[in-house]
């Protein structure tokens, strides 16, 4: 039987591919530049990234209210998120569906990289599905549906015509840095940083690794390749509930709104 979204999306192992998808969405500068001038997460990268998990969760898993609360709350942050073009400056608008399109393609590919690097290869019927659930992430706020690219083929082609032009300016270095090496932040995560910078130089293309400075060599390859078949061998065996934890967790912020039985989960 065909795996979904519904079925993979939940796996918290998809977070070890958090700081790639981060990258990739700032080494655009439609979105970069907004992150930079407008958003001060790379000091409470952990907000961040529980605000986008919960909208990613509430989609997928979640009922209507729930969608709704999370589409207000994602709308409330992206309102000022906009300048006009000037001289020697790039434009933006957080509300740009072709902005909105790339954030979603660097999601949705991180998430086969992770799952296929840790979990092996997804079958055509069940990469077929996790696709055609991708789209609703985006669909849900402005990106058009006819936007997303039709099939799997078509969005290999937009996405290697996409990430071959993308190379980080200094906005999006000066990002990646406060990202990657933390000045503050809980402990707990702090501690967690050199593995998080070693991952997310693992899973990014090479000229993007240089393009951001990371250091990257053969040793490194042997060792990212160490780690991805520890966590292929370890992660399958943790309890659901461990596993799924993320998931859990953000759907119970959005407090006296219940959550959907896994059952209901639909698809679009």
């Amino acid at each position: 039987m065909a795996r979904g979204l519904a079925d993979i999306g939940a796996e918290g192992v998809l977070l070890a591919g958090a700081g790639r998808a981060i990258l990739l969405q700032i080494a655009d500068p439609r979105v970069g530049h907004g992150v930079a001038e407008h958003s001060d997460f790379a000091k409470r990268p952990q907000d961040r990234l529980r605000a986008t998990l919960t909208y990613v969760y509430a989609i997928v898993y979640g009922t209507e209210e729930q969608i709704a609360a999370v589409r207000r709350a994602v709308n409330r942050a992206h309102a000022p998120v906009r300048r006009t073009a000037g001289a020697g400056s790039r434009g933006y608008n957080a509300f740009d569906a072709g902005s909105q399109l790339w954030v979603v393609a660097t999601l949705y590919d991180t998430a086969v990289t992770v799952c296929e690097q840790v979990l092996g290869p997804l079958d055509d019927d069940t990469a077929e599905r996790m696709y055609q659930d991708y789209a609703r992430i985006g669909t849900a706020l402005q990106l058009p549906p006819d936007m997303w690219p039709e099939n799997r083929a078509a969005f290999a082609e937009y996405w290697n015509t996409q990430l071959g032009s993308l190379r980080p300016d200094d906005q999006a270095r000066k990002v990646a840095r406060d990202l990657l090496y933390p000045a503050g932040g809980p402990a707990l995560m702090r501690l967690l940083m050199p593995l998080a910078r070693f991952l997310t130089a693992g899973l990014l293309p090479d000229h993007l690794r240089e393009g951001f400075g990371l250091e990257w060599g053969p040793a490194h390859s042997r060792r990212y390749a160490r780690t991805m078949q520890l966590l292929g061998r370890l992660y399958p065996r943790l309890p659901r509930k461990i596993r799924h934890w993320p998931k859990d967790y953000c759907l119970s912020t959005l407090a006296g709104v219940p959550v959907r039985a896994r059952s209901e989960v639909h698809h679009a």
